[in-house]
């Protein structure tokens, strides 16, 4: 009997032009058969080694999901951190390694927050306590501290067998959860947290997806509004599409450090009252992509424009931990909505989120997080611990790896010295390059660069000469996606153009990350800058002044 075989057929690593950028590149794999195939009677039906006749076209099936099938919600949805550039930067990775010759010599990939594929090495007391989660056996070593082991054996306690290798309950591991309510009331200086409230996730991603769930209903302009920053970090985009709500932008003021000016927010609540029903605000704070911190007052404004307009507030706060301004501080929402009096903070729906990814862990790939859900009506929160139960439980490890982050080594503990120490280089380190990511940047013509005041991406706008713009638009691409697919291509470092984040129009820029090492950094903004040099020359266009209001105006050679 021949058994079908089916292989996947890849490109040789070529030169990839623009114009055929996205037709390649989210085709990766084609399946062919090979061999002559044999017919078998009811005996194929049987056997895995069933056998499929692809001599006679006519006698093929057809597919019953193809893309004028699919469901037209997933061909909606777009995620650029992950998109057509990231997909080049790996074809010209594996090039290199197979020996094909580029102008550099290794692919910078500043393109998604992930820090420890970026070089930087784990806190050890979180993956201690992991590591003694999964192996238990490790308890009798005395290589490890007896904080961490403590902690190992309350966790395991609380899974069913001892077993981290067993389902929790829908909502978490219940003594992980009461240690994230105990942090919270700690971190908001003794605003009370209860840990009926608190529901871990498979990251903030999972949690936010959730809650977004509950909430989008109705048809027409009925349907579900769901405001969002812009620039927004593209999952907002991703489940408004995925979900068929109604996407509503709010501008960020780019002048002002990104602020959030609550009469941009009137302006597009008040539009899209004419054609939806918004019922949703998310706020991302520290920013993503734009890493600004917002101040206390403004989360006040945010919060009394949410309870007029009865609208559920989803707080984004994953980065609460990655600020470096020392003009700014991380205000929780629930900490300013408490102080807001009761009559807000017993009324206001609000749901925050947090991650093992961001902050001073980097632990992207535990998938770690928790989302603290008020005053959503009981009835409605017995319908989210339902949908919560359908995917079972988030990662146990995940779980573990977000208890720890939650209950780290206390004063007296051994491991104290070593873990402060840790986490102090990290943030220190992030500080750093967050000064000199924006100082460098800002020495460019044509690039002006906002303070990184907290998170970990830099979003400069950039000036793009109208003759490059033409061409952008002659390959029916964004100017800005033909700006960083030339500088992948010539430099070797892949940024996400700002176009994927959203931003105003006739405004352009990119993100990127500031997670790579210093010395990386700086090879890379270097030659990022040398990049932008030879780009303008090469579009012959004059040096250019970013006014105020983000618009471009011809400049003398000096930078503003």
């Amino acid at each position: 009997m021949h058994r079908l075989q089916l292989f996947i057929h890849r490109s040789a690593p070529v030169p990839l032009r623009s114009t055929s950028l996205y037709s390649h590149l989210w085709q990766h794999a084609r399946f062919k058969t090979q061999g002559p195939t044999e017919q078998y009677g009811l005996k194929r039906f049987s056997t895995a080694e069933a056998t499929v006749e692809t001599s006679d076209p006519a006698r093929m099936r057809e597919k019953t999901l193809t893309m004028a099938t699919l469901n037209p919600q997933v061909k909606a949805v777009e995620y650029a951190v992950r998109g057509p550039i990231v997909i080049k930067a790996g074809d010209i990775e594996r090039g290199l390694q197979q020996g094909v010759k580029q102008p550099f010599t290794e692919v910078i990939k500043a393109n998604i927050g992930d820090a420890h594929a970026m070089g930087q090495q784990p806190i050890t007391f979180v993956r201690q306590v992991v590591a003694l989660c999964c192996f238990p056996e490790l308890l009798d070593s005395p290589t490890f501290p007896d904080d961490a082991k403590q902690r190992a054996q309350r966790i395991l306690q609380d899974c069913g067998g001892r077993s981290l290798g067993s389902y929790s309950a829908s909502q978490g591991v219940e003594c992980v959860r009461k240690d994230i309510a105990d942090y919270i009331t700690h971190r908001d200086q003794g605003v009370p947290s209860d840990w009926n409230n608190i529901y871990l996730t498979t990251g903030a991603s999972d949690g936010i997806m959730s809650i977004l769930k509950l909430l989008v209903s109705g048809q027409g302009r009925s349907r579900t509004g769901v405001m969002i920053p812009i620039p927004q970090y593209p999952l907002y985009s991703a489940a408004i599409s995925e979900l068929e709500a109604v996407r509503i932008n709010y501008y960020l003021d780019e002048a002002n450090c990104w602020a959030l000016d609550i009469e941009e927010l009137q302006r597009a609540y008040l539009t899209a009252k004419e054609h939806c029903q918004p019922k949703v605000l998310c706020i991302i704070n520290p920013g993503n992509p734009t890493g600004q911190v917002q101040s206390k007052k403004c989360i006040e404004e945010v919060l009394h424009f949410a309870y007029e307009e009865n609208l559920f507030v989803m707080a984004d706060e994953v980065y609460q931990d990655n600020v470096y301004s020392s003009d700014c501080q991380f205000h929780s929402f629930k900490k300013v909505l408490y102080e807001m009096g009761p009559e807000y903070f017993n009324n206001v729906e609000l749901a925050s989120f947090h991650s093992t990814s961001k902050g001073y862990t980097g632990e992207c790939g535990f998938r770690g997080g928790y989302m603290e859900v008020l005053n959503m009506d009981t009835q409605v929160m017995a319908q989210l611990v339902k949908l919560l139960s359908v995917r079972l439980c988030p990662p146990v490890s995940g779980q573990a790896a977000m208890d720890v982050i939650v209950n780290p080594p206390r004063e007296h503990e051994p491991s104290y010295a070593q873990f402060t120490k840790e986490k102090s280089s990290v943030l220190d380190a992030l500080a750093h390059k967050a000064s000199l990511t924006e100082q460098i940047l800002n020495s460019v013509p044509g690039i002006k660069c906002n303070p990184v005041q907290g998170a970990m991406y830099a979003f400069p706008q950039i000036f793009i000469p109208p003759p490059a713009i033409q061409e952008a638009q002659s390959l029916s691409m964004a100017p800005d996606m033909l700006y960083c697919l030339k500088l992948l291509e010539e430099t070797g470092i892949c940024v996400v153009p700002g176009s994927g984040f959203g931003q105003k129009e006739g405004t352009y820029h990119f993100r990127m990350t500031i997670l790579p090492s210093p010395e990386k950094l700086k090879v890379l903004l270097e030659k990022l800058k040398e990049f932008h040099l030879r780009f303008l020359e090469e579009y012959s266009q004059p040096e250019p002044q970013i006014t105020s209001q983000g618009q471009h105006r011809e400049m003398s050679k000096q930078p503003d």
